[in-house]
């Protein structure tokens, strides 16, 4: 080849260290990509979060560019920011509320006059426990002061609950983020009448009356509780919750049983440990069939808003036996680490067979392995396997490959467990990215590929071939319209996927909702 025909053919189709047309930009890696717009960067700041940051992006350099993206959307169309918010905290779309409340903070302060009003006519919407609204107050200080409408929305929070229920979310949750409900009390002179102000007595003062709600006479006198079973007998017979436990009463399995019986179903996931570690779990138990009746309850698992990555990390903690930071040791049931998986499953919206087939391709490269999702200690990678896992489950025809500057082979199928599929992909070796890697692959080994799905950061470089033209080579050579999904898991401004074809769709990675998107596009 001469060096006329190489230059004509780097023109034509250039590598990714170069641009291929000019809607291009350079990511974090040196290599080129497609910026995705601020309405895309909200998504993906309110699903993923900044927290942890990312390979190419320290937690604050990350949260300050996607605060920037929420800046612009809030400038574009406040009232819309606030609506896509409510879409995707109320649909329980995010593995964290956090993002949520910061950027509804920031419409708050920041918005025009629909949407700050909006925003704070929403706040029990968004804010629906104690901690929620510390955070919340924690965010809107950075940006406003104590208006008459924030004044109003805060006071709001608590008069509009029932009775009965601020009772329990001032027992549950006193205090966050350097607040109390005792500071928001004193500071905002919130006025209650009646049983409120019983309520707000007790917060303030300590004082309990003839019209004190009775779940917190029932905290107040757990306080002073040193038996366990009379502390079980105050937990059945007021309806008290772990949070109003004294601490060396949670050793004991008589009082753990108690507080299963109406025990939340999030409390149920962040507890199975320390179930078991006080020996109420055990295999054959009755609390071990109690608990696996509930994990495998769907209806339950949706009506508690419970998001698949909070059951991903409680089936990686629980079934390897002890706590993250090494802190307790329990015998494992290995019924319920099998719950934990079917339950993963069944936190996803329904997701229909498209009978369709799919090519999996999941980055494993070295901008993959650090960071955070969602502020868990899972990293990209592990939250890219375990998406991929989610459709290799419901699709009959797929093939699933791990890549980075080359493919790599991953031995799992869909009947892997998936913390086993998870400790596979977690011990791959690291390497360069090359997106493009899966399609021309599936070009190489003249694979018949509907819909390609990459699991990535986006932040490609390494390869010859642009992601977008080795599409465009396979659908040239092979006849099939396929289309590419990119799945990204970190909430940056980038993506492989070329906004201007009807063919290809960005989603966000661990999106509650994202399976079934992508199925449905499959179809289209």
């Amino acid at each position: 080849m001469s060096y006329l025909t190489r230059a004509a053919s780097t023109l034509e189709n250039p590598p990714q260290t170069e641009p291929l047309n000019e809607r291009q930009v350079q990511n974090s890696a040196s290599g080129y990509s497609f910026a995705v717009d601020c309405w895309k960067r909200l998504d993906r700041f309110l699903i993923l979060g900044s927290e942890g940051g990312s390979y190419y992006a320290s937690e604050q350099k990350l949260t300050i560019d996607n605060l920037k993206a929420v800046k612009e959307c809030a400038e574009k169309d406040g009232l819309r920011v606030v609506n896509r918010i409510l879409e995707i905290s109320r649909g329980g779309r995010a593995p964290k509320n956090d993002p949520a409340l910061m950027a509804l903070a920031y419409v708050a302060a920041k918005g025009d006059i629909t949407a700050r009003t909006s925003a704070l006519a929403n706040l029990p919407e968004i804010a629906r426990i104690g901690t929620h609204l510390f955070h919340f107050v924690a965010y809107v200080r950075q940006f406003r002061g104590w208006g008459r409408g924030l004044r109003r929305a805060v006071a709001a929070w608590y008069t509009e609950k029932e009775p009965e229920r601020l009772a329990e979310q001032v027992v549950k949750y006193q205090q966050r983020d350097g607040w109390s409900h005792k500071d928001i009390f004193r500071l905002r002179h919130i006025k209650f009448k009646g049983q409120y102000q019983a309520i707000a007595k007790w917060v303030v003062k300590g004082e309990v009356t003839k019209t004190t709600p009775a779940i917190i006479k029932g905290h107040v006198k757990l306080q002073e509780t040193t038996k366990a079973l009379d502390a079980a007998k105050l937990i059945k017979d007021y309806g008290l919750v772990r949070e109003s436990v004294p601490t060396e009463l949670l050793k004991d399995p008589i009082v753990w049983a108690a507080l299963l019986e109406k025990m939340p179903m999030t409390a149920v996931i962040r507890n199975l440990g320390n179930m078991s570690k006080s020996g109420l779990l055990s295999p054959l138990s009755e609390a071990a069939s109690t608990v696996c009746e509930r994990l495998t309850d769907a209806d339950l698992l949706k009506k508690a808003r419970v998001h698949p990555i909070q059951i991903l990390i409680a089936a990686c903690t629980y079934g390897a036996g002890r706590g993250m930071l090494g802190h307790g040791e329990w015998k494992v049931v290995p019924q319920v680490v099998d719950a934990l998986d079917d339950a993963f499953y069944l936190a996803f919206k329904n997701i229909e067979p498209t009978k369709k087939n799919f090519y999996l391709g999941i980055d494993v490269s070295g901008s993959m392995s650090s960071g955070s999702v969602a502020g868990t200690f899972l990293s990209p990678r592990t939250a890219a396997m375990a998406m991929a896992m989610v459709t290799a489950r419901t699709e009959s025809n797929y093939y699933m490959a791990g890549f980075q500057h080359k493919l790599i082979e991953i031995p799992v199928t869909a009947k892997t467990t998936l913390r086993d599929a998870i400790r596979i992909t977690e011990g791959l070796p690291f390497g360069s990215t090359d997106c493009a890697a899966p399609i021309l692959d599936a070009l190489e080994k003249k694979m018949n590929v509907d819909t390609f799905v990459i699991y990535t950061d986006s932040e490609t470089w390494c390869g010859a071939t642009h992601p977008v033209k080795a599409l465009q080579m396979y659908r040239q050579k092979t006849g099939i319209a396929a289309k590419l999904v990119v799945c990204g898991l970190v909430a940056n401004q980038f993506s492989i996927a070329d906004p201007n074809d009807a063919g290809m769709l960005d989603v966000v990675g661990f999106d509650a909702s994202t399976p079934q998107i992508i199925s449905q596009f499959a179809l289209e």
